[in-house]
C-alpha cells in the first residue's frame, strides 16, 4: 500500500513539472510576441515604453531576502561614504595647494616688503600728468633704464599670471621696488595699447625720455686708435637698434648720428637695441659735415662705404678684409636706400665695400643697413692696432 502510493504520487510530481515547464514555455512566446516590433497592431508609445527591457532572454533574478538586502545596502552606504570622504581630502589638498600659489604669486609683485602705503594696489593706467614720458617696454630695456639712471621712472605696469612669475620679471620688479616706481598689474591688452603693439615680454616702464647728447667730453676706452662710427640719416629704429647693439658689442667708442631725417631715440629703438640705448649714449650733431671737417684737421681718417658696383669712384674702394686700420677713425654709413650723401662722400679718404659671395640678381645686390654695419665693425676692429686698455 505504501509503496503503491509513493509511486502514484511521484508520477503526480512527474506530471505537474511537466505542466509548469509548458505553461513557462508559453508565457515566454507570449510574451516575446507581445514584445516585439514587429507587431503592428502595437501602438508606438506602447512600444516605446517597453523598448528598454530585454526581449530576446528571460532572466531570473536570485530572490533575496529583506535582511540580506538591508544588509547589502548598508555595506554599499559606508563604502560610498568612505569614497566621498576621500574625494573630500583630496580636493580640499588641491584648493590648499591652489591658494598658497596665489599667495605666493601675489607676495612675490605686490606685496614687496614695504609701507603699507605701497601695499595698496595702483590703477592701471598710464600718468595723464607726465606728458613728456614715453613707455619703455620689454624686459631689458625696462631693467636697463631703471638701473643706468638716465630716465626718471614714474610707474611700472606688469602683465597678470604666469608671466609676473618669471625668474626675469621678479627681477625688473624688484628693482622698480627698490627705486620706489610704483607697480600695477593690468592684462595683456594694456600693454599691447601701451607698447603700440611692440614685444613687451609682459613689463612696460613710463619714464621720462632719451634724446641724442651734445658734444662733451668723453673717455676712449683706447689709447691712440678710437673708433666712431657715424650715421647719416638712419630712419628705420629697428635698423637704428640692431646699429647700437652690434656698435656696443664690438666695440665701438662712440656713435654719432645726424639730427635731420633721422629716427629719434625712442622706446621701438630700445627694445630693437635689447636695451643697448639705455647704456651707450649716442651723439646727434646738426651738421655732420663740418664735425668730420674738424676731425681730419686733428688727424683722424674718415672712411666711407659703398656697394659693391659703384661706377667711377672720386676714391680708392677698398675691401674691408684688406683695410688696415692704424690710426684713429670715423666709419660713416649712409641711410637705407641712398646711402652716404654726395657733402660726405667728398670728405671720405677710401671707401670700403663689402664683396659679395656669388653672382647675385639685379634688386638685391646689397645689404642691410645694420648687417653691413656689423661686418665693417667686426672687420675694422680686428685690425685694430692699439689693444684696448
Amino acid at each position: 500500500m505504501w509503496i503503491f502510493s509513493s509511486a502514484n504520487h511521484h508520477s503526480s510530481l512527474i506530471l505537474l513539472s511537466r505542466n509548469m515547464h509548458t505553461s513557462v514555455a508559453a508565457s515566454y512566446h507570449i510574451t516575446a510576441r507581445v514584445l516585439s516590433p514587429e507587431d503592428s497592431s502595437m501602438k508606438p508609445a506602447v512600444w516605446r515604453r517597453l523598448r528598454g527591457s530585454n526581449n530576446t532572454s528571460v532572466q531570473r533574478k536570485p530572490v533575496v531576502s529583506e535582511g540580506n538586502l538591508h544588509r547589502e545596502r548598508s555595506a554599499q552606504s559606508k563604502n560610498m561614504k568612505k569614497k566621498t570622504s576621500l574625494l573630500e581630502k583630496m580636493n580640499q589638498g588641491r584648493e590648499n595647494n591652489f591658494r598658497v600659489s596665489s599667495e605666493l604669486r601675489k607676495l612675490c609683485l605686490d606685496d614687496f616688503p614695504a609701507d603699507s602705503e605701497r601695499q595698496v594696489r595702483q590703477k592701471s593706467v598710464l600718468d595723464s600728468k607726465a606728458e613728456t614720458h614715453e613707455v619703455v617696454f620689454g624686459i631689458a630695456p625696462c631693467l636697463l633704464a631703471l638701473t643706468q639712471g638716465r630716465r626718471k621712472a614714474l610707474k611700472m605696469f606688469v602683465k597678470n599670471g604666469e608671466t609676473s612669475q618669471r625668474a626675469s620679471v621678479l627681477k625688473v620688479c624688484e628693482e622698480a621696488h627698490r627705486q620706489g616706481v610704483h607697480i600695477s598689474r593690468v592684462n595683456k591688452k594694456d600693454l599691447d595699447k601701451m607698447s603700440s603693439g611692440g614685444v613687451h615680454q609682459g613689463v612696460c616702464l613710463q619714464a621720462s625720455p632719451l634724446s641724442y647728447l651734445t658734444e662733451g667730453p668723453a673717455a676712449n676706452r683706447c689709447t691712440s686708435t678710437p673708433l666712431w662710427l657715424v650715421l647719416e640719416r638712419i630712419q628705420d629704429p629697428m635698423n637704428l637698434g640692431a646699429i647700437l647693439r652690434s656698435a656696443y658689442f664690438l666695440g665701438v667708442d662712440r656713435v654719432i648720428s645726424s639730427l635731420r631725417h633721422s629716427c629719434p631715440l625712442s622706446p621701438v629703438v630700445s627694445k630693437a637695441s635689447s636695451g643697448v640705448m639705455e647704456v651707450m649714449g649716442v651723439y646727434g650733431y646738426e651738421n655732420l659735415e663740418e664735425m668730420l671737417k674738424l676731425k681730419l684737421t686733428q688727424g683722424w681718417q674718415v672712411v666711407g662705404t659703398v656697394g659693391a658696383d659703384i661706377k667711377e669712384p672720386q676714391v680708392p674702394v677698398t675691401k674691408c678684409s684688406d683695410f688696415q686700420m692704424t690710426k684713429p677713425t670715423l666709419l660713416l654709413m649712409g641711410g637705407e636706400g641712398e646711402g652716404l650723401s654726395q657733402q660726405l662722400l667728398s670728405l671720405c679718404q677710401t671707401l670700403l665695400t663689402i664683396p659679395a659671395g656669388r653672382d647675385l640678381y639685379p634688386g638685391i645686390e646689397s645689404l642691410n643697413v645694420s648687417v653691413a654695419t656689423g661686418i665693417l665693425l667686426h672687420s675694422l676692429l680686428l685690425t685694430r692696432s692699439a689693444r684696448c686698455l
